[in-house]
């Protein structure tokens, strides 16, 4: 257990502070789509058009800035996994979620390492989207278990694990790339797929 709680960046109530909170998040966004996770903070908040301090008043640390700027991605995977529990085929509902993760995972270079050490690290600002992201999955995956379409012995983790798997191929792909990616998690899919016994 951490013996400080992470700092997580909230949205000021006052316009002038939103307005800057607002632009520092998008132009982080972009920063880190084109740039990775190491993009410069001082071009981030200069290309949102505030001083460093402004930048660091709203986000004290990079981890703060990349959970505010992925925070909506893992909440839109919580949401994503729970409209999709109970509905129809759980080994297609399974999938379509997991191509949603790896995709958010790859959102720019250095990201899935971030999430993954967030979801072990209770001091990190993204754990606890993280844990409720991986808690989704993981009731997704036990529904496909229970219907027998999915391996039993499959675990939470280890589809944790073959995620990031999947989302650090396509991270690292080149240009255009992304397919890799998409081929990578296909085999993934085949692996844990429950075969019927021969009888």
């Amino acid at each position: 257990m951490a013996d400080n709680p992470p700092y997580i960046a909230q949205r000021p109530k006052r316009a002038d502070g939103a307005r800057n909170y607002d632009a520092i998040l998008a132009s982080a966004r972009k920063a880190f789509e084109a740039e990775g996770s190491d993009a410069s903070l001082e071009d981030i908040a200069a290309r949102a058009g505030v001083a460093i301090g402004t930048l660091y008043r709203h986000f004290p640390t990079r981890a703060a800035l990349v959970e505010a700027a992925t925070r909506d991605g893992l909440a839109d995977l919580v949401a994503r996994a729970e409209s999709l529990a109970g509905d129809g085929d759980p080994l297609e509902a399974l999938a379509a979620w997991m191509s949603r993760a790896v995709r958010h995972f790859s959102t720019f270079r250095g990201l899935v390492g971030i999430l993954t050490r967030s979801m072990y690290d209770e001091g990190t600002p993204s754990h606890a989207a993280c844990a409720a992201m991986h808690s989704s999955g993981a009731e997704l995956l036990r529904a496909a278990q229970r219907a027998g379409r999915v391996r039993a012995d499959v675990t939470p983790d280890e589809l944790f694990d073959l995620l990031s798997g999947a989302a650090w191929v396509r991270e690292n792909a080149l240009p255009g790339g992304g397919e890799r990616g998409d081929r990578y998690l296909r085999l993934v899919l085949e692996g844990i797929v429950a075969h019927p016994q021969a009888g």
